[in-house]
């Protein structure tokens, strides 16, 4: 009881580590679990990366689409990744940070372009940029910022 006592600091710190780094993966399981749903639900609507040709008469509007978003990064992860810097290997805590940043920009397009009634969505983009107050300055991520654009095809009724 006495060495509790003594390294009480300690023993908090520990303790909230595995709690943030608990609660962080539990927040990615779900956010994956959401993902998975929605690819389900979009599966039929094509995306391409290809510029589109078509019959005359078959397309009935085009339009610029895009998804966006911002994911950060936990501080558990971070400490995961510094530790990982220092001897080497993948980074898998960035890896899934981008991994799911760049499938939500690419729902998001996906259903901005069914809002919009289309078919499908050629010349598809997809960039990615580090973003956050020390992302530049320190070479540290802080948060990812993904954003998927294309252009949403409209066709005329047969």
């Amino acid at each position: 009881m006495e060495i509790i006592l003594h390294n009480l600091d300690l023993f908090i710190f520990l303790f909230l580590l595995c709690l943030g780094y608990g609660a962080g993966t539990l927040a990615e399981k779900r956010h994956y679990k959401l993902i998975h749903k929605r690819e389900e639900e979009l599966l039929k609507m094509p995306v391409v990366t290809a510029e589109g040709s078509f019959p005359a008469g078959r397309v009935r509007n085009a339009k610029l689409v895009t998804g966006s978003v911002v994911v950060s990064i936990d501080y558990f992860k971070r400490l995961l990744a510094i530790l990982r810097n220092i001897f080497g290997g993948r980074v898998k805590s960035y890896e899934s940070l981008i991994d799911r940043a760049r499938r939500e920009a690419i729902l998001r397009m996906k259903e901005e372009a069914r809002r919009q009634g289309a078919g499908m969505v050629v010349n598809m983009r997809l960039e990615t940029a580090a973003i956050g107050r020390n992302a530049n300055r320190k070479k540290q991520i802080g948060s990812v910022e993904a954003i998927a654009y294309g252009t949403a095809i409209v066709f005329n009724p047969k």
